[in-house]
């Protein structure tokens, strides 16, 4: 039996149940559709299909870090990377980001709809006043005769809702009351994170730009070398073209990385809420970062419960199960119930006087008979929205397992990168200085001592690019993780 047929066959058996009920606990009520039920979380114990480490260990004395399984993160996590400037920038973001403004106001908005939906379990009461003057004409030649109409008084209606339907609307926004608050622990989540990821990529950038500097600065060196050597006789004009070409060509990386360096500047500006002309970012150095030895790890369990995202596609699947309620009930009949008390007389003086009282008490049934399959093609549409919420929820969670997972491992290749990056810079360094004094006692030529150089510098580029990643990677893991948005709630 389709959904459809089971529908339409147990509807007139649950109408008779509700209205029973109704009748024996004093028009109390039934709630139709689903009452919703959080999925269960992840059952898995790990995040990677192999063993994760506990300790992600450095063979060059670099920093070393270790898992701790179980353990909750931190609210300000950022301090973990213990730079005040870090955290000074990162406060600064939260109270004047825009975004977090906006969500806080989206927040209020959904809270006042919840308010506006619990109006609809009490009687509507309204006061109306009106004054009508009528003209009514002569009879056999007399003249029009005017008279006036006067009426004051309340009037009360209430809906029973017998079926539920205001009450599933009730629990439908307040769903969506929820999810607000988890979208604005998302934005939260993502400010801090994007705050420190560009204080990173900001230190990593002036990291460049010095050894870019660095760069130009030993070209300029070994050209004043070869002009010296040129003008003794030593070399050949062919040694000075090549000097000068180097100089020239490295001169060219830096105004990239300058362009790079103002964009991220004016990025953080940003997320702090200010304007660029307006606010200066601090001068970040990666030196002043000290990488997290001990790195909170939450269950897969637990982190179903604690991603704002995750626990924002939650909010949004509890909603659209309310709202199959809310679209059941549409189905069944509507009894409204109204009372009016009025005062009405063709003068004022006689207003408020019992021959001017008048009053009426009615109920009301409404049950739908034909609708043009509207309301049951709403119901199977509700239905429908209840599905592909539900996909989109545990899509969110296998997202949100494999973020996390994702930088557990990088995490584990970043050590493994840092100490390869650093025994090459320590390799081009030693052969940097051994051609540089066997190049001035004239041993060899200056290509030799150009591909050394060359050597050193991009040593020096993969390191400190390798540093940067490593600590882009540890923040990455802790927004994987949530951040501890909930243990400050913004």
């Amino acid at each position: 039996m389709n959904e459809a047929a089971r529908w339409r066959r147990l509807r007139p058996r649950t109408m008779a149940l509700c209205l029973s009920a109704n009748l024996l606990l004093g028009l109390g009520a039934c709630t139709v559709g689903p009452d919703f039920a959080r999925p269960d979380p992840p059952s898995a114990q790990s995040y990677t299909a192999g063993t994760m480490p506990s300790e992600i260990t450095s063979s060059t004395g670099e920093a070393e870090q270790r898992v701790r399984l179980g353990n909750e993160i931190t609210a300000e996590w950022w301090s973990l990377f213990r730079s005040p400037g870090l955290s000074s920038v990162v406060a600064e973001a939260i109270q004047g980001s825009k975004t977090i403004a906006a969500a806080r106001a989206t927040l209020a908005q959904a809270q006042q709809n919840v308010i506006a939906a619990q109006g609809g379990l009490y009687p509507q009461v309204d006061l109306s006043a009106s004054v009508q003057r009528e003209r009514q004409p002569g009879q056999s030649g007399s003249a029009a005769r005017y008279s006036n109409f006067y009426s004051v008084g309340p009037s009360v209606e209430y809906s029973l809702d017998v079926f539920g339907g205001t009450r599933r609307g009730i629990e439908q926004q307040q769903a969506l009351a929820d999810l607000q608050h988890y979208e604005l622990g998302a934005a939260y989540l993502a400010l801090t994170g994007n705050a420190v990821l560009s204080a990173i990529d900001i230190a990593s950038l002036r990291a460049h730009i010095q050894v870019a500097e660095d760069i130009i600065a030993s070209d300029q060196q070994n050209l004043s070398l070869v002009q010296q050597s040129y003008e003794a006789g030593k070399v050949a004009r062919t040694d000075v073209l090549t000097a000068e070409t180097q100089l020239g060509t490295d001169q060219t990386i830096l105004p990239p990385l300058n362009q790079q360096l103002a964009a991220a500047r004016d990025g953080l500006a940003v997320l702090v809420g200010r304007a660029p002309a307006e606010w200066s970012a601090p001068e970040f150095d990666l030196k002043e970062f000290t990488l997290p030895a001990d790195l909170p790890l939450s269950l897969p369990s637990a982190l179903a419960r604690q991603r704002p995202d995750i626990l924002a596609a939650e909010a949004q699947l509890h909603a659209d199960s309310a709202a199959i309620g809310v679209a059941t009930a549409q189905l069944y009949p509507n009894i409204t119930l109204s009372a009016s008390l009025a005062q009405q007389a063709i003068s004022p003086s006689p207003l408020f006087t019992a021959v001017s009282t008048f009053w009426s008490l009615a109920a009301g049934l409404t049950q739908p008979i034909f609708h043009g399959g509207t309301l049951e093609a709403e119901r199977k549409a509700a239905i429908d929205a209840y599905q592909a919420s539900l996909a989109t929820y545990e899509q969110t969670v296998l997202q949100g397992l494999q973020q996390v997972a994702d930088n557990l491992l990088a995490l584990a290749h970043d050590a493994e990168l840092v100490d390869a990056e650093r025994r090459v810079l320590d390799t081009a360094s030693a052969s940097l200085s051994l051609q540089r004094d066997s190049y001035a006692a004239g041993k060899s030529d200056l290509l030799s001592l150009l591909d050394a150089q060359r050597s050193y510098h991009q040593a020096r580029q993969g390191y400190v690019l390798a540093q940067a990643q490593r600590l882009q990677d540890t923040a990455g893991l802790f927004t994987a993780l949530g951040g501890g948005w909930w243990q400050r709630n913004p």
